[in-house]
Order: structure tokens, then sequence, then C-alpha cells
């Protein structure tokens, strides 16, 4: 027997009981755990195809910076929910590699500022390009039907999550991290902090 849409209850159907809707709840809360699984892994293959000495937190710092940067070094451990000694040898890591460039503020010099390289940008573009494939591909497997309902229920759920769907841009704007880059300094009708706006790349 198929249970009728709550939304669409007739003068003798019954509201879905609580018993229902937690079942209802815990449904959907498996289906979005994975359906998050499977995008780690898709991004975890994406990068793993273009270098595959890199972890998926690291790959998170270059998006950051390619979102955002040039940024301080305390706002990217903010913003990727570390400490700042562990956000530094993440970054002194990818600068022994060629994919940020490092440097001390000089505006304070007790900060230190961080940007990608070119190198750095190039592996950003190649690794969120190979996901964003590997996604699609995925989804035109789907019936159209299915397809059209996931919009919608995405939008909802990015909705529901409120201050938690945090954008990388939002948040490092918000604790002040964005500076102009000392090595290309913005015009005076920029985006704030000389940067673009964000292109909702998450990694």
């Amino acid at each position: 027997m198929t249970r009728q849409d709550p939304h669409r209850l007739t003068a003798t159907d019954e509201p879905p009981s609580p018993a229902e809707l937690d079942r209802e709840a815990e449904e959907v809360t498996l289906a979005v755990m994975a359906a998050s699984r499977l995008l780690v892994a898709i991004s975890a293959r994406a990068l793993a195809s273009t270098d595959d000495s890199l972890t998926l937190p690291q790959l998170r710092a270059l998006v950051v910076l390619d979102t955002c940067g040039p940024v301080k070094l305390a706002a990217m451990a903010a913003t990727l929910g570390v400490n700042p000694s562990t956000a530094l040898r993440m970054v002194e890591r990818l600068e022994s590699v060629g994919l940020i460039d490092r440097r001390t503020n000089p505006e304070n010099r007790r900060e230190v500022i961080l940007r990608l390289t070119p190198i750095g940008r190039d592996l950003v573009e190649r690794v969120l390009a190979h996901r964003r494939t590997e996604i699609r591909a995925l989804v035109q497997q789907l019936p159209a039907q299915a397809r059209a309902a996931l919009v919608p229920a995405l939008k909802a759920l990015t909705e529901a999550a409120g201050e938690m769907a945090v954008d990388p841009f939002d948040e490092v704007r918000r604790i002040g991290g964005i500076i102009d880059d000392p090595l290309n300094p913005a015009s005076p009708d920029a985006p704030q902090g000389g940067r673009r706006q964000t292109k909702g790349r998450t990694p």
C-alpha cells in the first residue's frame, strides 16, 4: 500500500504519524549520506587521476584559494576548520610542490598571505572539470523525471542548511581574510579583496 502524500490529504485521509515521519526522515538521511559518500569518491578519483600525491583536504585548500585568494593564513585555517599549525603544514607541503605562493603581508609583517600559483590554478581547473564530467555522466543516466526532481530537492536541502551551507568566499570575507594581491593590485571597481565573485566551487 502506497502512503498518501502528506501535502495532498483528502477529507478521509489521516496525516502521517510521528513514527512514519521519523522513518521517512531516516530514509532521506541515509540517502543523502550515501550521495555524500559518492561525491567524495568522485572527488577522490578526480584528484587521483590528476595528481595522486595530494589529499582531499589539500584539494579543498586549493579550491578555497582559487575561489577567494589571496587570503591570510589564519583565514585559511578558519575556513578549513583546522588550527593554524595544521594549516601551515598543509601550506608548506603545497608550496613545496609549486602549487601555492606564500609570502609576508607587506602591510602587516606578522601576517602570511597565500595565493595559487599558475600551476596550482591549472590543477584545480583540471580536477574540478574531471569531477563535473563524471557527475554529469551519472546525472544523464537518470530518467528525466528523476533528474527534474533532483533540482528542487537539492535546493531545498541547501536552503534548510542555512548558515551551515557557507560558501568559502563568504566565510573568508566574513573573517576579514581576503586581501588585495600585492603583485596584482585591484582596480578601483574590482570586487572586495581584488578577487572575482565565487564560482560555487566545493571540493
